[in-house]
């Protein structure tokens, strides 16, 4: 092979290391690792930001008495006294002395009827009866005149002084002043008897509270004509709803197949929806023995053993039926959060407290286990808290819930 054909397969190294093509390398690799260092740069800094989805559990109120509820139940309150209060007569309501919410004592008259005619009648039976009373004594005059006549005549008869015929008209005239004064006493009972018609009559105008009780509707105005039925046009029976607030009860529907965990005296905790903050001692009054054949449940009366004012018929309830006598300190409500919740940090113990959409780091207190729950302080009922997931949470970090589907 000639010579010059093996030169010109040399490699020209001379062309290849000179000082331009080696600058123009480092500044494109230069440029490249720049490039990469800002992405790397902006996914850490996007990924710091980017906030974290999470689960969240809360801070509940605990009372001891939930450990040992056997059965919970839904119902009502229910005064056991409660009337509908109205006239015994018909006649049109001319005054009105309470309204709702007023208290009442029994016999209290708690508005009126008019009744200037009923009046007139009690007026009329009580003139009736004065003057019955001086018929009377005008009678009893003349039967002891009568009598001392009588008396004179006999004596003066036996001594023959005076003839049978004269002894005969006193004794006439003292059985007819007898008769006269047993007629004018019956007739004194008679009036004495239409007076007292009289009033019982006007009596019926009056409408009285029947028992101590507090006034829960107001069903008719003054000008209304009130009727015992309400049978006429426009005619109202009940003016007042009443209510002993002293005889609430609550009365729960239990089912047929939890019948058997209910017995009569078993101590009970209500709540009520209108009080969420109060738990009220109670116990099982009666078991009502019928069931109700479409909801398949028997109606269970619970007594209250406190009395409180913030009570009223008809409240929502809820019942916890429970296993025994809650203790003093069972009545105590304990803050608890899910045990699950608590991580460590810097070797202390606390939880991711949500605020403003961020976990803020919370130290707490380790309390008493309750059942699947921990008794913690530091927090309040109805926080909210980092469930999921804890290892990816920082003190302040970014957070938000899952979407719901």
């Amino acid at each position: 092979m000639p010579t010059d054909s093996l030169d010109k397969l040399t490699i020209n190294k001379t062309r290849q290391n000179s000082p331009g093509g080696s600058k123009r390398s480092r500044v494109r690799n230069s440029i490249i690792a720049a490039i990469l260092i800002a992405a790397i740069v902006a996914v850490v800094i996007f990924s710091r930001n980017r906030p974290v989805v999470i689960e969240l559990t809360s801070v509940s109120q605990f009372f001891p008495t939930q450990s040992f509820t056997v059965l919970n139940a839904g119902g009502y309150v229910v005064a056991q006294r409660k009337a509908a209060v109205a006239s015994k007569t018909t006649g049109r309501l001319e005054w009105i002395g309470v309204e709702e919410g007023s208290r009442v004592k029994g016999g209290q008259i708690i508005a009126r009827l008019e009744n200037k005619d009923l009046e007139a009648v009690v007026g009329q039976a009580e003139a009736a009866l004065q003057n019955s009373r001086a018929n009377l004594d005008q009678v009893r005059s003349e039967l002891t005149d009568a009598e001392q006549n009588f008396r004179r005549q006999k004596d003066m008869l036996r001594q023959g002084i005076v003839s049978q015929a004269e002894f005969d008209a006193a004794e006439a005239r003292f059985k007819r002043a007898t008769a006269a004064t047993a007629g004018a006493e019956a007739g004194i009972r008679s009036a004495a008897a239409s007076l007292q018609g009289a009033k019982v009559g006007l009596d019926y105008s009056l409408i009285r509270a029947p028992f101590d009780a507090v006034v829960l509707t107001k069903n008719a105005d003054v000008g209304d004509i009130i009727t015992p039925l309400g049978a006429a046009a426009n005619a109202k029976a009940a003016v007042f709803t009443i209510a002993d607030l002293g005889s609430v009860q609550v009365e729960a529907d239990v089912s047929e197949s939890n019948l058997s965990q209910i017995k009569k005296g078993q101590p009970c905790e209500i709540t009520l929806d209108a009080l969420p903050g109060s738990r009220f001692r109670a116990v099982v009054h009666t078991v009502v023995p019928t069931a109700d054949r479409s909801k398949a449940s028997v109606m269970v009366k619970i007594r209250f053993l406190e009395r409180d004012e913030r009570i009223f018929p008809e409240m929502s309830a809820k019942v916890a039926f429970l296993g025994r006598e809650a203790l003093p300190e069972d009545k105590i409500s304990r803050i608890v959060i899910n045990p699950a919740a608590i991580v460590t940090r810097d070797g202390r113990e606390g939880v991711f407290l949500i605020n403003d959409e961020r976990a803020v780091f919370t130290p707490i207190v380790r309390g008493q286990k309750l059942g699947d729950l921990l008794e913690i302080k530091g927090l309040k009922s109805g926080d909210k808290l980092a469930l999921k997931p804890l290892d990816r949470l920082k003190d302040g970090s970014k957070i938000t819930l899952p979407e719901k589907k």
